[in-house]
């Protein structure tokens, strides 16, 4: 059954939710899953035109609910207000993955969103030929036929696992953080810990006190001492991560923006205990352990790979979106290659609040949009 909507946003994490907020508060009419209105129909003569979110989550919290349990709300990095509603001060010692789910979860049904869920993008493709036109968005649960879509999909689904020489061979465990539950699975192991970014050292300062680690990165952390300014650094490093998106070029891990934060606790706690020596990147991987890039052979019984995330952004292939740089270029939240498709949750806008604030944008454009070409049209009349 092929479907209609102005605007279907993919994704009902932090960025979906802000979309579908500004949604609804500029006018549009929220769709059932058969198309309809939320009540059977709804009022769209003063619309400005419908929308429906589509999540492949089973239940609200968007990537929260999957998060690892000693992720709590005081090891966050924090998490932003939706638009609209205020949360209520966080327990410091409740895991996140149940906090924000529940945060959520308010937040969608007091204002009623129309999410359908779970709902699988498969593809998003152009109908037709016409710049103008519409998108076919392909799901689990059917067709959908948009003048818009606003992705929201994260990076949750796209875990990075880098290749090494040998990797296969290994005895022992590999998992990425995307798998990880506790420190309790590796306790007493030799674990071997791959990742230079926030997850990896909290990860590194948490298992270390039940297991012995090596921590490895590609190149040698940086460590920002004393607090991070949202007016001077927050600003200089939006700036160098919006000219990447623009221009094009992949993604890159925040940390590698703005450094490690040396003040926060874990940072401190890994320091003290002496377990934050990090060693160069091994070279290849063997039965019993990793090579060093000296020669020597480290034996290892598991390797934690904390190397990050990508944009999950394969349904949109059809698209031929990325540029020469291997990224997708986007100006504001619009992507260059397909104007009718605004990537959110994306680029700079990976943040909470950037996420907030990209959703707006991403609405407020194709409220414009649509208003031109309503004039264009009785103009040409």
């Amino acid at each position: 059954m092929l479907r209609t909507a102005t605007v279907v946003v993919i994704g009902a994490g932090q960025a979906g939710l802000s979309a579908a907020h500004h949604l609804q508060r500029r006018g549009f009419v929220g769709l059932g899953p058969d198309g309809a209105g939320p009540s059977g129909g709804g009022d769209r003569s003063r619309s400005p035109g419908t929308y429906v979110v589509l999540d492949a989550n089973p239940a609200p919290g968007g990537a929260w609910q999957h998060r690892w349990p000693s992720l709590t709300m005081a090891t966050v990095n924090g998490i932003f207000d939706l638009p609209g509603r205020v949360q209520e001060p966080p327990d410091p010692d409740e895991p996140s993955r149940t906090a924000v789910p529940r945060y959520f979860t308010a937040y969608e049904r007091e204002l009623a969103l129309p999410i359908h869920r779970p709902v699988r993008v498969s593809a998003v493709r152009r109908a037709d030929d016409d710049p103008r036109g519409r998108l076919l968005v392909e799901t689990s649960g059917g067709t959908w036929l948009a003048r818009y879509v606003v992705n929201a999909t994260g990076t949750w689904e796209n875990p990075l696992l880098p290749r090494y020489p040998g990797q296969e061979t290994f005895r022992g465990r590999q998992l990425h953080v995307r798998d990880y539950r506790d420190a309790a699975e590796l306790a007493g192991l030799r674990v071997a810990i791959v990742g230079g970014g926030i997850s990896g050292v909290q990860l590194l300062e948490e298992i270390s006190r039940g297991a012995s680690t090596f921590w490895y990165t590609r190149r040698e952390p940086v460590f920002l001492e004393g607090e991070f300014e949202p007016e001077t650094t927050g600003r200089a490093v939006i700036a160098q991560v919006t000219a990447d998106a623009e221009a094009g070029r992949p993604g890159r891990s925040i940390a590698s923006y703005t450094g490690l934060p040396a003040t926060i606790p874990y940072v401190r706690a890994a320091r003290e205990r002496g377990v934050l020596s990090r060693r160069p990147m091994f070279v290849a991987i063997e039965p019993t352990g990793v090579r060093e890039a000296d020669g020597t052979l480290t034996p290892v019984d598991a390797i934690l790979w904390a190397t990050g995330f990508r944009p999950a952004l394969s349904h949109l292939d059809p698209l031929y979106l990325h540029g020469p740089l291997a990224g997708i270029p986007v100006t504001g939240t619009r992507a260059d290659r397909e104007p009718r498709l605004h990537l959110i949750g994306f680029g700079p806008s990976q943040s909470t609040v950037g996420a907030n604030r990209a959703g707006r944008e991403a609405v407020g454009a194709i409220v414009t949009d649509l208003a031109r070409q309503r004039d264009s049209a009785l103009t040409s009349r």
